[in-house]
């Protein structure tokens, strides 16, 4: 239920910690309830709006505009309808980078457009109202037909780009994970993956599928207990995951644009210097998207999705990046690809041993009563009862 706040509580502002950081999958990972997040996100999608409530926030800084214009995202309805407050466009004072100039684990104070540290004003920028979001997003609604053009025509580059890998596989790295004909999980960082890999556990615990994870989604992976084998991440990835989780992967596969120099990517000193054999993978597709045309090249059957941002809205609503590599690689995995969400209803486990000694044992009782209902059973229970009447007399005598 969202709580909402009283004329005075929305004068006095909110306060909370303050956790900045330009990356918002590292920020959201860090959040607890009551944070102030400070972030950089053009265009508040709804995932990530969805992870900041989930996180218990209580306010969020924007350094872009939470709408530009572009098309009608949903992420600031979202925290909206929480009851979070908002503010965008953000700068430090005397024209300072806000990440500078509000203190990562501070406690600060969310007034209007405002953020103070006590009672200085250490950032200003724009108070998002919900009539600003109402409004804002009745004016972006003309630019949903201009995204999907961008998206149709990015969906074309990619292709036209990537046609090698996408129809022959050109440029996939050859793995020691034996993937043909076996059943994968493709994990990546979505807002539902905690959710998704509880749902799923059964069959991962019975079926041991070959388990793909991303960068973003490794965290999560490994708090519910799996062992990545194989991890991809991408070259441009600015801190690299724990050293101990990559060497306990079969394979770790980087993804590098096409031409990309050898000492950014696969080959860099900083996989060496970990312990790391990274394999490269020169595709301009996400990591997300890459794993799947990696289990999809190598004959996977089936993948499921966890953490996959797979519709329509996903597209237009979701990062900027991948914008194309995402519809043009649910078009190449097609039907192989099913979501988490749908396991449950697909697969109702595997038949146990002692399940099968119950349904034998049952079917022996229905088939003793059943003849013990015709005379000839009735005799056969005559004679058996006084067999063991005439073993326990003899046992008795013994004794």
């Amino acid at each position: 239920m969202v709580k909402l706040r009283t004329r005075s509580q929305i004068d006095a502002g909110v306060t909370g910690t303050a956790r900045t950081d330009r990356r918002t999958a590292a920020l959201l990972s860090r959040l607890s309830s009551g944070d102030v997040a400070v972030l950089d996100q053009v265009d508040l999608d709804g995932p990530t709006a969805e992870a900041l409530v989930e996180a218990g926030v209580v306010a969020v800084v924007n350094r872009s505009a939470m709408i530009s214009g572009r098309f009608p995202n949903r992420g600031p309805r979202l925290l909206v309808d929480a009851g979070v407050q908002m503010v965008d466009q953000v700068t430090g004072t005397g024209d300072r980078d806000p990440f500078s100039a509000i203190p990562d684990g501070r406690r600060v104070r969310v007034l209007g457009g405002s953020v103070l540290l006590g009672d200085q004003v250490v950032a200003e920028g724009r108070e998002v109202t919900a009539a600003d979001v109402t409004d804002r997003l009745a004016e972006a609604q003309a630019g949903l037909g201009s995204q999907l053009q961008s998206l149709t025509h990015n969906s074309v580059e990619f292709l036209r780009r990537e046609e090698a890998l996408l129809l022959h596989g050109v440029g996939v790295p050859r793995l020691r994970t034996k993937i043909q004909g076996r059943p994968v999980v493709v994990i990546d960082h979505g807002p539902d993956v905690t959710t998704d890999l509880r749902r799923i556990r059964r069959y991962l615990r019975e079926v041991k599928p070959v388990v793909v994870v991303t960068g973003e989604g490794l965290t999560a992976a490994r708090e519910a207990g799996l062992s990545p084998d194989v991890v991809v991440l991408d070259s441009r990835i600015e801190e690299l995951p724990p050293a101990d989780a990559l060497r306990a992967a079969r394979d770790v596969v980087v993804t590098e644009p096409p031409g990309a120099m050898r000492n950014a990517g696969a080959g860099s000193e900083r996989f060496e210097r970990i312990g790391v054999r990274a394999a490269a993978m020169q595709t301009t597709a996400t990591p997300a998207d890459a794993a799947l045309l990696l289990a999809d090249t190598a004959r996977a059957r089936p993948l499921v999705g966890v953490g996959l941002r797979g519709t329509v809205e996903d597209f237009l609503d979701g990062t900027r990046e991948g914008l194309g590599s995402g519809y043009v690689t649910r078009l190449r995995v097609g039907p192989r690809l099913v979501d988490a969400s749908a396991v449950p209803m697909l697969y109702s486990g595997q038949l146990r041993a002692r399940h099968a000694y119950l349904v034998l044992l049952v079917g022996l009782v229905a088939v003793l009563a059943a003849i013990a209902t015709t005379s000839v059973g009735h005799e056969w229970m005559l004679d058996l009862r006084d067999q063991v009447s005439d073993l326990v007399t003899q046992l008795r005598g013994s004794l």
